[in-house]
């Protein structure tokens, strides 16, 4: 369920003319610990397995968006109940989710020895190594439906994407992650001050819908695409990446490995594919090279 994702407070506004006592709206920003409850019903464990500085709401479907990309559970059946434990902080905010799994299944937990530590601005952040983060997709991407858009269509994203960002609106400090099908049609919104936040919120969200594998649908990142953004992508079947902003070096290599189509600096008319180009269906142009 949506929380309350913004805050008002006073500021002094400086200008060249003025001096101004105002207010400003700002993104929350708290942390989240997803703890993982499992095991047969006369020895249940709970653990630890993450601390993310996350935007409050749709807790739920960010500790099962997470849970899956990075491969500790394989679907959403997986899971008995996802809730708050209600534990009183500073403030008595909402800030520890658990999982609970069903007795019968067993969590990949061989890497929750690496520190899931995690800042909103970096997704990687204590992980051991890129291996370590080497997420196996459970969908075979070789099996999954080829998926074509018209170009023209993709040029629209991200203006479409930007009526739907109510909390960016007031605050400017948002990440967004958006499906869109190939009509251009948008499908779902998540937002979230970490941009890996905003696309476990999302995958998290098309799974307890039934949707996956994604790969008759089209993602948008709102900024920049990492190495962990299409990890996750590669996780939910996904297999076109439209981002706002530039793609990693190890992203494109990513993209590449799981035969993923990806596409950079979305602005206006025009992007860049750097991956896969056969889904992106072009005017007829003749090479500039």
């Amino acid at each position: 369920m949506p929380g309350k994702a913004i805050i008002q407070l006073p500021i002094i506004k400086v200008t060249s003319d003025e001096n101004i006592r105002t207010a400003d709206v700002l993104a929350i920003e708290e942390p989240l610990e997803i703890r993982l409850e499992y095991g047969p019903v006369n020895n249940r464990k709970v653990q630890n397995v993450s601390v993310t500085m996350r935007t409050p709401g749709y807790d739920e479907e960010l500790a099962l968006g997470f849970l899956f990309t990075e491969g500790i559970i394989k679907q959403q059946s997986d899971t008995n109940t996802i809730e708050h434990c209600f534990i009183a902080c500073a403030e008595n905010k909402e800030n520890v989710i658990q999982v609970s799994l069903k007795e019968d299944v067993i969590p990949n937990l061989n890497n929750t020895e690496r520190n899931f530590y995690t800042t909103s601005s970096c997704g990687v952040c204590g992980k051991a190594s890129i291996n370590a983060i080497r997420t196996v997709s459970s969908f075979d991407k070789a099996a999954l439906a080829e998926n074509q858009i018209n170009s023209e269509i993709i040029y629209f994203f991200p203006a479409i994407l930007q009526t739907h960002q109510e909390v960016f609106a007031d605050t400017g400090g948002l990440h967004a992650s958006a499906l869109f099908d190939s009509s251009g049609e948008l499908i779902l919104v998540r937002e979230d001050v970490g941009r890996h936040n905003a696309l476990d919120k999302l995958i998290g969200a098309a799974l307890n819908n039934d949707m996956l594998p994604l790969n008759k649908h089209i993602l948008l990142l709102s900024g920049r695409a990492s190495f962990e953004l299409v990890q996750k992508a590669a996780m939910a079947g996904i297999n076109i990446i439209a981002a706002v902003g530039a793609p990693s070096s190890l992203a494109v290599q990513l993209a590449e490995e799981f035969k993923i189509t990806l596409i950079g600096f979305l602005r206006g008319q025009r992007f860049n594919i750097y991956t896969q180009p056969q889904r992106i269906l072009l005017p007829k142009y003749e090479d500039s090279y």
